[in-house]
């Protein structure tokens, strides 16, 4: 047997806080790290199993052999096993081979902690540092404002693996490619953020990253770590924000995986009414247990700390917090108050966002949450679940249903679009079009258009106008933003092709000047949360399929007045309530020639009248494009500068005669002198 030597990064505090479920930095304990004991380079090793018998260490120092390196197991009934190993070192190749106490079950398992996985198929970890030097710190310092609720926050979602494949090479692009052609195009199309499906460590690509294996590792499909962390940093210095898609809901139960990690239900929950999901035919995380607890709030840690992540979207959070989700009677145990609420979940992830924010107060968690659970985004101390934001499931589910209807049965429908803002401000909401919304046959968003191809794309066009000027954040999947007309293949790469197409172009600007027209106009953004920034003007208009409102910023004169033509019927003339005098300059139509609209439906100059209307005083005849939208802003009222007389100059000139007379005297009194 070879020599390991004893050494431990843990103190007794860092147990303590281990134990209690309070230990948030656990990545600079557990796993693989690259260190020198006694002047002897080596690794040394840490890991969790709590019912292993023997803990060994097997790579290729080793040959792989079972028992070569057997680590020690610490004195203080916390479970964990560690050793220094002379000898291996960064490349070097390992996993855990671990005899269990349970029936001397043997199990072989990479690291829950390693930076750095082998490339799918293998499923090794591999010893790794990944040293950096960030050069994002102009933006580091300045995120807190752009990650505010009152910024725009427009956000690109984006799959890695199909975004833009090499398919002439058959492989994916790196994660240096992508700092290169991935940041140029989300900052050239105006988006605020970013979001990137996971890319932590999967072994099973058709998961779209959502069964995690490699918790602390991004996936090796791209590249390095580091070449990630380039990527992130090169996102930073063009003023966008990352979000990290994070998955603590459930793991999948491969052998290499965290499943059955010592023999036991270590991770996952041991009641499978508890601890398995039969929609995803994975484990569910034992949120009960402390040492779990710090586990994954160590994770999100992580992400923001060693990879400066401006955000975390924590997928099906539904799942977590419902012991009945997708389970049938009989297959659920009511908690101990009889109801259906999993408050061991609800409880670790008040600890999570109360971690999250106290570390980094300039960042976001947003919740995929898809039921009416209530206050998940209201914070902790008023009984919410902490996050900062929540996708508004509802209003995707309802406005793509009736966007999908022929315009001439709209008008019984009116309520699909209206109902969002009766609960619009319960929640900070963001509005999402993710990837799940066009897969497995639901189409793609241009896909459920109606109509011929014109009416298509400009009903695409007035879905994505109502989208940026209802109040709450944005999140387009990638390929949305040019109407990609197919189902979204996560094999293949987005169809670019269509971009030779004057209306996929069309849409694309449309994008690109939307997002510029929602970071520009304050109303859109400053009160996107609250009920004082948004105020119908008439959301009863049927009969013409017309909605009217205000959007409002904190000053009164950013007020923006929208207008949208669900039918393909212009709408010449129509009658507007406004809510004062002036006049009201078009800031945005997605009828232009440029969105491949028919450009005959532009409002010059408006001046409003005296006539009232909507119950209000003032009203405005505007013209709304067929399936179009119309933006309009009240024109500032320029003051003209009152005309002062120049005092100064008048004075001066009085005063100077006299002197000069008065020089003239004295010299003539010098002359007689002489």
């Amino acid at each position: 047997m070879a020599e390991v030597i004893a050494h431990s990064r843990f103190t007794d505090f860092d147990i303590d806080l281990f134990k209690a479920g309070k230990h948030y930095r656990l990545y600079e304990k557990f796993g693989s790290h690259i260190t020198t004991v006694d002047g002897v380079e080596g690794v040394y090793f840490a890991v969790w199993a709590p019912s292993a018998k023997h803990v060994s260490v097997i790579g290729d120092f080793n040959f792989w052999v079972e028992g070569e390196h057997q680590l020690n197991v610490r004195w203080d009934s916390s479970g964990i096993w560690e050793g220094f190993i002379p000898g291996a070192g960064k490349g070097s190749k390992y996993k855990y081979k671990i005899q269990s106490n349970n029936n001397d079950i043997k199990t072989e398992k990479a690291d829950p902690y390693a930076r750095r996985s082998e490339h799918n198929p293998k499923t090794a970890s591999i010893v790794w540092d990944e040293p950096y030097t960030w050069k994002d710190s102009k933006w580091m310092k300045k995120r807190k404002k752009h990650n505010a609720l009152d910024a725009p926050f427009s956000v690109y979602e984006v799959h890695l693996g199909s975004w833009k494949k090499k398919v002439e090479e058959g492989r994916f692009m790196s994660y240096v490619e992508m700092a290169d052609e991935l940041v140029k195009y989300v900052k050239d199309m105006n988006f605020t953020h970013v979001e990137l499906m996971p890319v932590m460590e999967f072994p099973y690509d058709p998961s779209w990253g959502y069964q995690i294996t490699g918790y602390f590792a991004p996936t090796s499909r791209f590249g390095y770590p580091e070449e990630f962390k380039l990527l992130v940093d090169k996102f930073h210095q063009n003023d966008i924000g990352i979000i990290l898609d994070w998955v603590p809901s459930h793991f999948p139960e491969d052998a290499h995986g965290l499943g059955f990690f010592d023999g036991t239900a270590l991770y996952e929950h041991p009641d499978p009414r508890k601890g398995y999901h039969n929609d995803w035919k994975s484990l569910i995380f034992n949120y009960g247990r402390n040492e779990i607890k710090s586990f994954l709030i160590s994770n999100a840690i992580f992400w923001l700390d060693q990879y400066h992540a401006d955000g975390l979207r924590v997928d099906a959070v539904a799942s977590m917090l419902f012991l009945d989700y997708s389970r049938e009677d009989g297959e659920w145990e009511p908690n101990m108050y009889g109801g259906n609420e999993n408050l061991e979940a609800m409880s670790f992830l008040r600890e999570m966002n109360e971690a999250v924010y106290s570390s980094f107060p300039d960042v976001q968690t947003i919740a995929e949450e898809s039921t009416a659970f209530p206050m998940v985004s209201k914070p902790t101390f008023m009984g919410g679940l902490g996050f900062g934001m929540k996708w508004m499931m509802g209003w995707m589910h309802d406005t793509l249903q009736y966007f999908a209807k022929e315009p001439v049965y709209r008008q019984f429908h009116q309520n699909d679009l209206t109902f969002s803002m009766t609960y619009a401000f319960t929640e900070n909401f963001m509005l999402p079009l993710s990837h799940d919304e066009v897969v497995y046959g639901k189409k793609s968003i241009l896909g459920r258009m109606p109509g011929d191809e014109w009416q298509r794309f400009a009903n695409l066009r007035l879905l994505y106008s109502y989208m940026f000027t209802h109040p709450g954040t944005n999140l387009l999947f990638q390929g949305a933003e040019f109407g990609q007309s197919g189902e979204w293949n996560f094999e293949g790469s987005l169809d670019w092709h269509l971009l030779q197409y004057n209306p996929h172009v069309g849409v694309q600007e449309l994008i690109k000047d939307l997002n510029a027209l929602y970071k520009k106009q304050p109303a859109l953004h400053e009160k996107q949360f609250s009920a004082e920034g948004f105020e119908w003007i008439d959301y009863g208009d049927s009969k013409n399929s017309v909605f009217t409102y205000i959007r409002k910023g904190n000053n009164e004169e950013d007020d923006l007045i929208v207008a949208c033509n669900m039918t393909p019927i212009p709408k010449e003339n129509y009658k507007l309530g406004v809510p004062r005098d002036g006049k009201l300059k078009e800031v945005f139509n997605s009828d232009l020639k440029k969105y491949f609209g028919s450009d005959q439906y532009k409002n010059k100059l408006k001046t409003t009248k005296v006539e009232a209307w909507h119950f209000r005083d003032h009203s405005v005849d505007i013209n709304i494009p067929p399936l179009g939208m119309v933006a309009f802003r009240y024109e500032k009222v320029v003051e003209p500068k009152a005309k002062s007389k120049d005092l100064t100059k008048s004075k001066s000139k009085v005063k100077t005669k006299p002197i000069a007379k008065a020089t003239k005297k004295t010299k003539a009194k010098t002359k007689s002198k002489k």
